[in-house]
């Protein structure tokens, strides 16, 4: 194919290179006289796709879309609150995407529950109807401040405040016990530490008063109930403690004294008597509780009573852990199951047994070893 020449058109598709000179829509170079070759220049380009450096700006303005100016961009700042009453708008997919048969189906169906859903609703229950007021109350109180109630929800609410009958009733119950709990902790106390005390007391200004008249030399005729006229030392037991007339509770065992069986068909003999059994009684528990610790004597054990003219000492022979309180017997002359077969000088110690109680009777028997005058001092029983 011959070169086509400068009057002929050119086709840049199926034509070879144009020669030098021809214009062309990629490249147009520079008219220079034939006569001097020029040096090459280097051509400066501001991008890609622009015309030479002779007409940068029309390729630009005829082949490319000029783009908007791009603006500065601007401190970032707290996006507007959006009202919870509007609903935020959606795009719409259009904008975005092409749409398909699917998105188009699901653009057309209406948002929100479906047919099933929308009959319970419409139909609602009595859980939904119970539960609505309680949402609409937290709705309204996060709204804003709660609308006065009505004279009838107010006397409601005051109603709502007040305890039930079953209430009040348990509550008084519940102090009634309280209260009685209360007592029952003080009688105890009182049962158990300050009878004791109380009796003490007593007994060791009875003891006084038994060793004054004895000073003063002193001798009764007939000793009266609640009288002390002896006293009692139990040295294992560590107790000295005075023996008054008779077996009366008020006047003689709850002063903690020991009584003497001297009265009525419970009469027994005294230890200054040649023959007979010289019987006393005393607390276990409470009010000084002088033989709480009877169950402790072992045979051979001593117990001394002394008088205004002497010391008698006994020795402890037998006990009878439990018989009955109406086993008047066991303080008899000769008390039965005490061992002893024959007349003689015997004592007999009794107290209420189990502790704490009175259901029955102890009974610790002895026999008398020694009658020491008061003159010739005290046994050895005493002064070891």
């Amino acid at each position: 194919m011959s070169p086509v020449g400068p009057e002929d058109e050119y086709d840049p598709l199926t034509g070879p290179l144009p020669p030098r000179g021809h214009g062309s829509p990629w490249f147009q170079a520079p008219s220079v006289p034939e006569a001097e070759e020029p040096q090459p220049q280097p051509q400066e380009w501001s991008g890609y796709g622009q015309y030479a450096v002779d007409d940068p700006e029309g390729y630009q303005r005829d082949w490319y879309v000029q783009p908007e100016p791009v603006p500065e961009p601007q401190p970032m700042s707290a996006p507007a609150p959006i009202p919870v009453s509007e609903p935020i708008p959606v795009p719409d997919d259009e904008t975005v995407a092409l749409r398909t048969s699917d998105t188009r189906r699901a653009a057309e169906t209406p948002a929100g529950p479906g047919r099933a859903e929308r009959r319970k609703a419409a139909k609602g229950g009595r859980g939904r109807r119970r539960a609505q007021p309680a949402a609409a109350a937290s709705a309204g109180a996060d709204a804003g401040p709660a609308k006065p109630l009505s004279r009838v929800e107010a006397r409601r609410a005051a109603r709502a405040l007040k305890d039930s009958p079953a209430v009040i009733a348990s509550r008084a119950i519940g102090e009634l016990f309280i209260s009685f709990g209360v007592l029952m902790l003080l009688f105890v106390t009182y049962q158990l530490w300050w009878t004791n005390i109380r009796a003490g007391q007593e007994a060791g200004q009875e003891a006084n008063k038994i060793q004054d008249d004895w000073a003063k030399g002193r001798k009764p005729g007939a000793f009266e109930p609640g009288q002390g006229f002896a006293l009692m030392y139990i040295p294992k037991l560590d107790v000295v403690v005075p023996i008054a007339e008779g077996i009366s509770k008020h006047n003689v065992l709850d002063r903690g004294m020991v009584g003497h069986y001297g009265e009525g068909k419970l009469k027994t003999a005294m230890p200054a008597d040649k023959s007979g059994n010289f019987a006393v009684a005393g607390h276990r528990n409470t009010h000084g509780e002088p033989f709480r610790y009877i169950n402790r004597l072992n045979p051979g054990d001593v117990v001394v009573v002394e008088t205004q003219d002497a010391y008698y000492t006994y020795k402890t022979v037998r006990t009878l852990p439990q018989t009955s309180p109406s086993n008047v017997g066991v303080i008899g002359p000769v008390p039965p199951g005490s061992g002893f077969t024959e007349p003689g000088r015997y004592i007999t110690l009794t107290t209420c047994t189990p502790e704490f109680t009175s259901t029955y009777r102890m009974i610790v028997w002895g026999k008398m070893v020694e009658e020491r005058p008061r003159s010739k001092g005290k046994p050895d029983a005493l002064v070891g």
